[in-house]
């Protein structure tokens, strides 16, 4: 439930802090409603009912970018702070209120939490007791949400330097699990090669199947690939979660971005082969996030533990 403030009768949601600040930093209403995962008019409103609850106009909306008022100027710091200050009292009460649980809560993506989070779990257990634990397994989305809302204490996911993400360096920290790529794979023709190849000089239109919205490994083709630069060359014909892309490429619908590491067994099986050379595979890693602030002895012990103990590992190489 959002934090409410009230001031001469009018109504202040924290979150409206939240947008201040993003716009203060993108200098773009567009822009930062767009990180905010709100609808351009209705970030308007906001930072315009934050104007009034204040008194003053915050940004002069007649320059472009918007620059901030003296006012905006003022303001800005404590709009910043403010939020993560309730946060961190917030994880405080919460870590003393549960101090005498013992749960590691993980949230993991899908993908990870069938094809390497148990093998994960399980051979840190041969080296160190775990106790009890709890998975939130869901999109990447729906975990950066428990992670900034506290239901977890650590995010087990695919990552790429500058992928869109929203666990900022000042609130959360990060070590390398093991190192992974995101290849095209498609199904083998009778030759033995791939029914589609990115690599082939024909003027071939290749169907792509292609990631939806929330999904972590989408973010990170996005951030690479622009689909709109490489048409016609790729023609997205479907949009969905990995199991099911991965599924029609199997029965040779197209081709699919998918994590080296978790089609193993297919490559090496002759089910599926890379479907284009090196320029098109994207090097990420499994990476294990967790916040700053302190999370407790048991936490905190398999923290240290993770650090002292973890060498990142690269999944076997393509034949």
């Amino acid at each position: 439930m959002p934090i409410q403030l009230c001031r001469l009768g009018l109504v202040m949601d924290l979150t409206w802090l939240s947008d201040f600040a993003a716009l203060a930093k993108t200098g773009n209403f567009s822009r930062a409603a767009e990180t905010r995962n709100v609808t351009q008019p209705a970030f308007s409103r906001r930072i315009r009912l934050l104007e009034e609850w204040i008194g003053q106009p915050l940004v002069d909306r007649r320059s472009h970018p918007i620059v901030l008022t003296p006012a905006g100027q003022a303001f800005r710091t404590y709009a910043e702070e403010l939020p993560r200050r309730v946060e961190e009292g917030r994880q405080a009460a919460r870590m003393a209120g549960q101090q005498q649980h013992q749960t590691l809560r993980f949230a993991t993506t899908q993908v990870l939490s069938l094809s390497f989070f148990p093998i994960w779990l399980r051979s840190i257990a041969t080296q160190t007791a775990l106790g009890a634990v709890n998975l939130i397994s869901n999109s990447v989305q729906a975990c950066e949400q428990s992670m900034l809302q506290g239901e977890a204490q650590f995010l087990l996911c695919h990552y790429l330097e500058g992928m869109p993400w929203r666990l900022t360096d000042d609130a959360f920290m990060s070590t390398c699990i093991r190192t992974d790529r995101l290849i095209p794979v498609s199904a083998l023709g009778p030759d033995g090669k791939p029914l589609y190849s990115m690599d082939a000089s024909s003027n071939q239109t290749i169907p792509l199947l292609a990631y939806d919205g929330p999904a972590g490994l989408g973010r990170i083709f996005r951030s690479v690939f622009d689909i709109a630069t490489v048409r016609p060359r790729l023609e997205p014909i479907a949009e969905s979660h990995l199991a099911l892309l991965l599924g029609l490429a199997l029965e040779g619908r197209g081709v699919a971005w998918v994590p080296e590491g978790v089609v193993r067994a297919e490559l090496d099986q002759k089910l599926l082969g890379e479907a284009g050379g090196p320029k098109w595979s994207i090097p990420m890693e499994v990476r294990l996030f967790r916040p700053r602030s302190p999370l407790g002895q048991v936490a905190e012990e398999f923290w240290k533990f993770v650090l002292d103990t973890q060498d990142p590992v690269a999944p076997p190489s393509s034949v």
